[in-house]
This record gives C-alpha cells, sequence and structure tokens, in this order.
C-alpha cells in the first residue's frame, strides 16, 4: 500500500528535525564541499558528521562523489535552498510578532485577567 503523502511529508520534515543536519544543508546552499570543509565549519564529532551526511544521502537531499581520498557532498536539488530561505523567513515573521508582543508588555499593556481569558470560560 502506498504511503500518504501527508506521511512522507511528516518523514521529510523528520529528517530535517536535526540540528546537525540543518546546518549542513545551509553549508552546501554555496556548492559542494569536501568532508573535510562541513568538519572545520561545524562543532561537531567527525563519526557523527558521518552519520548525518548518510541520513541525508539516504532520503536523497544530498549526492556525495568521490575525488581521489575526498568525498564531495553537494545539494540534490535547488528547491533545498528554496527551503531554507522559506524557514528563514517563516522564523524571522514568526520573532517579528513576538518581539510585538514583547514590546507592549514592555511598555506596560494592560495583561488580561485569569477570567478574562478564553479558556476560563470553559474550566468553569
Amino acid at each position: 500500500m502506498p504511503v500518504p503523502l501527508y506521511q512522507a511529508k511528516a518523514e521529510f520534515f523528520r529528517t530535517l528535525g536535526h540540528p546537525a543536519r540543518i546546518r549542513i544543508l545551509e553549508l552546501l546552499q554555496d556548492g559542494p564541499r569536501p568532508v573535510r570543509g562541513l568538519l572545520s565549519e561545524m562543532d561537531i564529532e567527525p563519526s557523527n558528521l558521518s552519520q548525518q551526511l548518510a541520513v541525508l544521502r539516504r532520503t536523497g537531499l544530498l549526492t556525495s562523489t568521490r575525488e581521489g581520498n575526498t568525498v564531495v557532498y553537494e545539494l540534490s536539488t535547488p528547491d533545498v535552498v528554496d527551503l531554507l530561505r522559506a524557514a528563514r523567513r517563516i522564523l524571522t515573521e514568526m520573532i517579528t510578532d513576538q518581539g510585538t508582543l514583547l514590546a507592549e508588555l514592555r511598555a506596560g499593556g494592560r495583561l488580561p485577567a485569569p477570567e478574562d481569558h478564553p479558556a476560563a470560560a470553559t474550566v468553569r
């Protein structure tokens, strides 16, 4: 039985759910890099980097080529760059919204009384 699209999407986002994997993808936005280049840019053990690269390669987000003794990784599609940019825009918007709320709180805006909270109506 084929996997439903929503389940495939969930698996895809789970793959992205590790900070080291996101950092690897960010570093590869500018083009292919050898493993030693990735390692020099990250605070990670070589074995952990290898594991994270393997996960990204298995899921098809990265491709690798061997150049002598050097393994070079690159993004499998430029769509990954678009995804990272979209995530940045979403996060920026979320932080901006939180900053506006924080500014209101610091300005001494009135906080609602507990009984005014919408959830309070259902608890009573």
